[in-house]
């Protein structure tokens, strides 16, 4: 077998591989062997059909298969042992008759090349990175919705703006059949809403559709429907209640604020107040990093130059997915896939380049501070460490979950990367004010 490589240009290259019959032939034997052992073919006793009748029916094909089996593992460990980074997969160049009994086979792959490229940082052009801080009405808003969390339902005989209404809801045309519990607040039409606050537990209710709800999420939100099916309501939908209760708001003491952050770490108002600001501002730096990396996505684009092998990529999109695609197609998906093509580049050098690795101790930490993170978040704080192990250990068992916990801490330590060594400005603001100026157009 001999291997070569004839380059085109700096990107496109292609490899060509001889094979001889000796690099099959012995494999091929003894497949075929093996078949005549196995044969079962009327006239024939089990493992006495004549070797030629073997070779007439399936030669050709054991001898394809052992060559496509040569290709491919050689083909791999050449691009190894060179050192070869490729974008895409080898292209095959096809060709019109192979004559399988030839003393030489000869095979050619087209093959697109990473491009060679510096990523540099200057002081020009910097970017913003942005400071989002908690409203006082923010926190009063998150804090009156842990104290209706954790607050007691008392039951109430009619319902007012404020009471919770706990109904089955039905319409037969649209197939509507659920539970679920809303104020009146999310109540808009006059005649409906009278309905409601004369209704008691146990009436049913039958109300028109239009103008019944608020706007059109709520409605979805209500009914667990999709736009579609909203369409679809004829002109009434049924609401046996079930319950009408008050909400009576938890007393902010010890105790409330012990089944919120666990024992102890809170203990007055102002406490958890300024608890509340800190996990507002943390969710608020989650939009202020993924704008950062949106922003340093187009940044390194457009500063870091260098060319792409266009038309070998276009050709593999071509035949790369489920279905083939026209060339005109082909062309319009690597049209929208050019820049992210360009940014995985540069993100892959940034990581080779300054060794930004992940260790499995160090995935399984980040795994069990998410976790820890939205425990808290639900108000279930406190939980055993032996029981979050539990879950880390079930999260990393699975190859689908083990890959996007991956991404997002390999996502996290760029962002690190990022805000280290690119010139960028810092700049405080609220969150109203943040997203007028972050993604206003133009």
């Amino acid at each position: 077998m001999k291997i070569s490589r004839k380059d085109i240009d700096n990107l496109n290259t292609k490899i060509i591989i001889d094979i001889e019959q000796k690099d099959f032939e012995g494999k091929v034997k003894n497949v075929l062997s093996d078949y005549r052992k196995k044969a079962n073919i009327p006239g024939f006793r089990r493992g006495h059909v004549p070797l030629g009748m073997i070779k007439k029916k399936y030669e050709t094909a054991v001898i394809t298969d052992e060559v496509n089996k040569l290709l491919q593992q050689n083909l791999e460990k050449y691009l190894k042992d060179e050192n070869l980074n490729i974008l895409g997969n080898p292209i095959p160049i096809m060709q019109d008759e192979l004559d399988w009994k030839a003393a030489t086979l000869s095979f050619t792959f087209e093959l697109g090349l990473s491009p060679s490229f510096d990523v540099k940082f200057t002081e020009k052009n910097k970017l913003i990175h942005y400071k989002i801080t908690a409203s006082d009405s923010m926190i009063d808003d998150q804090v009156k919705h842990y104290r209706k969390q954790y607050g007691k339902l008392v039951a109430k005989k009619n319902a007012i703006d404020n009471f919770e209404i706990t109904a089955v809801i039905k319409n037969e045309v649209a197939e509507i059949d659920t539970t679920h519990t809303f104020d009146l607040s999310q109540i808009k039409g006059k005649t409906q809403l009278t309905a409601f606050k004369k209704a008691t537990v146990g009436d049913v209710l039958e109300l028109r559709y239009k103008n019944l709800f608020k706007d059109e999420a709520t409605a979805k939100r209500i009914l667990s429907v999709s736009a579609d099916k909203l369409n679809q309501i004829g002109s009434e939908i049924f609401f046996d209640i079930k319950e009408i209760n008050e909400r009576v708001l938890a007393e902010m003491n010890q105790e409330f604020f012990d089944k919120i952050y666990g024992p102890n770490v809170v203990k007055s108002v102002k406490d958890m107040r300024a608890k509340v600001s800190e996990g507002l501002e943390k969710q608020f730096e989650q939009q202020s990093d993924q704008k950062l990396l949106n922003d340093v996505t187009e940044y390194l684009v457009e500063k870091t130059k260098f060319d792409l092998p266009g038309e070998f990529l276009k050709k593999w999109m071509q035949n790369s997915g489920e279905q083939p695609l026209t060339p005109e197609a082909a062309e319009e998906e690597y049209e929208r896939s050019e820049k992210g093509i360009r940014y995985q580049l540069i993100e892959g050098k940034i990581i080779a380049e300054h060794d930004l690795q992940i260790k499995i101790e160090e995935l399984k930490e980040f795994a069990k501070q998410m976790i820890l993170k939205q425990m808290t978040q639900y108000g279930q704080a406190g939980l055993p460490d032996e029981q979050i192990d539990g879950i880390v250990d079930r999260m990393m068992s699975s190859d689908e979950e083990a890959r996007k916990l991956s991404e997002q801490l390999m996502s996290k330590k760029l962002l690190e990367f990022y805000k280290v060594n690119l010139p960028l400005k810092k700049k405080k603001l609220s969150f109203d004010a943040f997203v007028k100026e972050a993604y206003r157009k133009g």
